[in-house]
């Protein structure tokens, strides 16, 4: 059984809708400590230059990684770096959107960083759930029901595709200053979501499934 990386950051969420995979190692992202002690859990790793957490309040007989306070990644980036350095391949983001609309920006980042080194990652908030498709196809099951955005995330994202959406695409280029995929709707059938060149957010509202999504890359990048 694949071991999934899941990283809890100090936003906001919801405790109704976390639900942790058995297979799992476990990162508090600085303040996302506090996060896991209000869930009676216990992180496997904490780092961060925990400025938003009193020293006094560090566990102890928990691997910590302590990093200065000047540094060019955020907490949830050193996260992830950490966890793609021990090998994880698929990351559950908890605690990295809401609050301040910058960190929550910033996470996007993250989960485009993971996508293009071939890494899984979802960021799960309060009412959606957010990832990145690089180079690839996001093949959703069938049941899904609400909405689902696409949108570009960097450079012209070309060949966009969605498939059994409400609105389907069909080889088109989307680039960052026109949101031609927000608001699309899933049909209940089996989605996908396919971009031949470029980075993809993809963001729906459907948090009732237990299934995720998964993703195929192109054959001529694998």
């Amino acid at each position: 059984m694949q071991k999934i990386c899941c990283i809890f950051g100090a936003g906001e969420f919801d405790p109704a809708s976390i639900q942790l995979p058995e297979n799992r190692f476990i990162i508090a992202a600085d303040g996302g400590y506090n996060t896991l002690v209000s869930l009676g859990l216990c992180p496997d790793l904490l780092l961060g230059d925990f400025d938003s957490l009193d020293s006094s309040d560090l566990p102890a007989g928990i691997e910590t990684i302590r990093h200065p306070a000047q540094k060019d990644d955020t907490d949830m980036m050193l996260a992830a770096r950490e966890g793609l350095s021990r090998g994880f391949d698929a990351f559950h983001i908890h605690g990295g959107a809401g609050g301040r609309l910058d960190h929550t920006l910033a996470n996007l980042h993250v989960l485009s960083y993971l996508a293009e080194r071939g890494a899984a990652g979802f960021l799960f908030h309060r009412d959606c759930v957010i990832t990145a498709v690089r180079d690839g196809t996001l093949c959703f099951p069938a049941g899904y029901g609400g909405t689902v955005s696409v949108f570009c995330h960097g450079e012209n994202a070309r060949g966009v595709s969605l498939a059994e959406l409400r609105y389907p695409l069909n080889g088109a280029e989307l680039d960052m200053s026109f949101p031609l995929g927000v608001s699309n709707e899933f049909t209940g059938a089996p989605a996908s979501v396919r971009v031949g060149q470029g980075t993809l957010i993809v963001i729906w509202a459907d948090t009732t499934q237990k299934e995720l999504p998964s993703f195929v890359k192109n054959k001529q990048n694998i």
